[in-house]
């Protein structure tokens, strides 16, 4: 089983999937520095990473592959963006994926993968997702999607949504007599209420088993830094932090300083009425982790009880872990991996997803792909 990926990244789609039996044959991305950390987990594969916009990428350098994925920008489809959707300059990078699709003609992929956030699907009132799965629909390619939160599998809240095209144009489309088909654990009704609304897209939706019950916390995950280490901060830095939590968020960090055990909790600062606020969460899972492109999405671990508290931002082997990610190789500074993790794709999701979708499907096509051979 054969991949190529697009978008790579810091190359944890490359980890998940090869969990499951697959080989990397070829990658592309256009940010040196995330091919910097690719690079050290990955040496042996440079040889086929192609570095560069992928706008530049010639198809008849790619060996031939059965799966294509696609982490393309999220950019213009998040809330933390400007919503300009597939026309952004960062998103609309999915439409040179899908050219290049075109332009492979007879050796496109058996299977394509792409994820995103959630906000895709609502992204211009869900118009954008519509026309990118129409132009794949025109490739050959019946549908499907689903959400899935890497809450599942670690301490991390992180939906993301998957789309996987199959190249078999006998395909039947999906039974279309009532919603109730449609909505699973990984098929909310949103998501739903878009596939039914949207029967001119080729839709096959596949039934997936239920997703595991996460096993691990937060504080499993955690460092365990001595009380000098440089990561934690100063206690007038930690002190103004806690005077920014609101009324609400601020009792519930008094109740934590207070109690007789340690506790912990993530915190990020949000503008909320034109002031900078700092809202903690303490149910054991952290906040979806971002790039660190201003202060707000930085993600704070606040630290409380027996009297006392300490806060400092998540160092880089906890972000490795809270992807799924335990043993990478983290050679560059704090704020370069926070970039990286921050644009990732979590590890045991696509393991999940390459065990219980990807493997299977391959199987069942290729007798047909021999046959069409």
């Amino acid at each position: 089983m054969r991949f190529a990926e697009f978008f790579a990244g810091i190359g944890l789609v490359r980890l998940g999937l090869e969990k499951s039996g697959w080989e990397c044959v070829y990658a592309n991305d256009i940010d040196p520095k995330k091919v910097e950390m690719y690079q050290a987990n990955f040496p042996h594969g440079l040889f086929h990473f192609e570095l560069g916009d992928i706008r530049a990428v010639k198809p008849e350098t790619i060996p031939q592959f059965d799966l294509a994925t696609a982490s393309f920008p999220c950019t213009d489809l998040s809330l933390a963006g400007a919503r300009a959707g597939l026309a952004g300059e960062h998103s609309s990078a999915l439409w040179p994926f899908v050219e290049l699709l075109n332009k492979l003609d007879r050796l496109r992929p058996p299977l394509i993968m792409l994820e995103n956030v959630v906000g895709f699907l609502t992204s211009n009132g869900g118009g954008d997702l519509k026309t990118a799965l129409l132009k794949l629909t025109e490739l050959g390619y019946s549908i499907d999607a689903f959400i899935i939160d890497a809450s599942h599998f670690v301490p991390q809240s992180r939906q993301r949504l998957f789309i996987v095209g199959c190249r078999q144009a006998d395909l039947a489309t999906a039974d279309r007599r009532s919603l109730s088909f449609f909505e699973s654990e990984v098929r909310p009704p949103q998501l739903a209420n878009f596939i039914l609304e949207t029967p001119d897209i080729m839709w096959k939706l596949r039934e997936l088993p239920r997703l595991p019950e996460r096993t691990v916390s937060l504080e499993d995950i955690l460092e365990d830094l001595p009380r000098d280490s440089h990561y934690w901060w100063t206690n007038d830095r930690s002190q103004y932090l806690l005077n920014q939590m609101s009324e609400r968020h601020r009792r519930v960090a008094d109740e934590m300083i207070h109690s007789e055990r340690i506790s912990v909790g993530t915190v990020f600062r949000r503008v909320r009425n034109g002031r900078s606020m700092a809202e903690l969460r303490c149910d054991s899972i952290a906040g979806c982790l971002r790039t660190p492109k201003g202060g707000s999405a930085r993600q704070i671990l606040f630290v409380a009880g027996n009297g006392g508290y300490r806060a400092r931002l998540l160092t880089e082997r906890e972000c490795a872990r809270l992807m799924g990610a335990d043993d990478f190789n983290v050679t560059v500074p704090l704020n370069q991996a926070l970039f990286g993790f921050g644009d990732a794709v979590c590890v045991p999701v696509i393991d999940w997803i390459a065990q219980n979708y990807l493997n299977p499907v391959l199987g069942e096509m290729r007798p047909r792909l021999k046959v069409a051979s």
